[in-house]
C-alpha cells in the first residue's frame, strides 16, 4: 500500500483501475482520479462513505489472478532461478505464450 501511488503513475485518461479491498483508501482513489482514470475498488466493511463500483468489471480481475496462478506453475518463475531481470522476463514471455497455446488447444 505504501508504493501504490508510484505504481499508479502514468495512467491513461478514462482507464479503469481494478483493485481489491486492500487498496480502498481515500488517497489511492484520489490519486487515480487526479490522473483522469476511474477506480473500480470494492468498499471495505468499515468504510463510512461508500463508493459505487461495478461488480461485472471487478470480475475481470479474476482472469488476471488466474493467469498469475498459471505462471507460478512454472517452477523456474516461482523460485526465480534467473538472476537477471531480462532473462526472467524472457521466460515469463515464453510461459505466457505456452499458456495461450494451451488455451487455444482446449477450445479447438
Amino acid at each position: 500500500m505504501t508504493c501504490a501511488e508510484a505504481l499508479l503513475d502514468g495512467l491513461a485518461k478514462r482507464a479503469v483501475v481494478i483493485a481489491d479491498k486492500g487498496y480502498d483508501a481515500d488517497r489511492v482513489r484520489a490519486h487515480i482520479r487526479a490522473q483522469g482514470a476511474i477506480p473500480n475498488i470494492p468498499n471495505r466493511a468499515h468504510r463510512k462513505r461508500k463508493f459505487r463500483w461495478k461488480k461485472t468489471i471487478y470480475r475481470e480481475r479474476n482472469q488476471v489472478e488466474r493467469f498469475f496462478n498459471k505462471l507460478k506453475q512454472f517452477r523456474r518463475i516461482a523460485t526465480r532461478y534467473d538472476k537477471l531481470g531480462a532473462t526472467f522476463f524472457a521466460f515469463i514471455k515464453i510461459a505466457a505464450v505456452r499458456i495461450w497455446l494451451r488455451s487455444i488447444e482446449s477450445t479447438a
